[in-house]
């Protein structure tokens, strides 16, 4: 991997105006390669205007409107398109609420040389989550040993949201026929680049609970998992998931 390739970090936005310019700050400086794309879903605090004039000032941050909240799946899959028809040759998820620590991206920068996707783990090495409660923090492991279970998918942290595509990945799958949009399609876009035999290498990563800001966390996000793995596994058994 060369310093000629360029890296794109997608953040999805939804009233992330206390974090969203102190991320973006955070993580430019910190490879030449690093790009921003701030997806924002008409955030009402006023998220999408600080990400103009970020945008404005600042020729490596772009952003994408979007007319209302349509969940971080349809958010992330704006970006991988936007992002694929730019050519960048690395494409990030990360979270605009600092629980996604930038200091990690050079281990990801690191790997991806090797691997095609990489994830930040919080469950690779013991469990590694600050500021969680208790029976949340139980429903996320947990919720990992079910989809390891069901899916065969070899990861610890399926549903982690700090990853790293090869855009040739993403190239690959046919987004259009991803059907998940919370917590799920974090496991979805993990099994079908594991279907699709491209490797998959988990990094050990503290994730931060959010300081400022709001949780995205609800329970319809949470019954979409339990019954997606299985419409997964069933894809999987029948070849459906391209």
């Amino acid at each position: 991997m060369t310093h000629s390739q360029r890296a794109l970090i997608i953040f999805p936005t939804f009233n992330e105006k206390e974090n969203i310019e102190k991320i973006v700050n955070a993580v430019l400086p910190l490879d030449p390669r690093i790009n921003v794309l701030i997806v924002d879903d008409n955030s009402p605090d006023g998220t999408g205007k600080i990400a103009d004039r970020l945008s404005k000032d600042e020729e490596k941050v772009f952003v994408l409107h979007r007319t209302n909240k349509q969940g971080l799946g349809r958010a992330y899959l704006a970006g991988f398109k936007w992002a694929i028809e730019r050519k960048f040759d690395l494409i990030f998820e990360m979270d605009a609420d600092f629980s996604h620590g930038p200091e990690y991206l050079k281990d990801f920068f690191r790997e991806i040389k090797d691997y095609d996707l990489v994830i930040g783990s919080r469950y690779i090495s013991g469990v590694n989550v600050i500021n969680w409660p208790m029976m949340r923090l139980l429903l996320s492991y947990y919720a990992n040993v079910y989809t390891r279970f069901v899916t065969g998918l070899p990861l610890r942290d399926a549903t982690g949201g700090f990853k790293c595509f090869r855009r040739e990945v993403l190239e690959t799958i046919d987004l259009d026929a991803v059907q998940s949009n919370g917590y799920s399609f974090q496991i979805e876009m993990s099994m079908r680049t594991w279907k699709k035999g491209f490797k998959i290498k988990e990094i050990p990563i503290v994730f931060v609970d959010r300081v400022a800001g709001t949780s995205k966390m609800s329970k319809k996000i949470v019954r979409e998992a339990i019954w997606m793995v299985w419409l997964l596994r069933l894809k999987s058994i029948f070849g459906k998931l391209n």
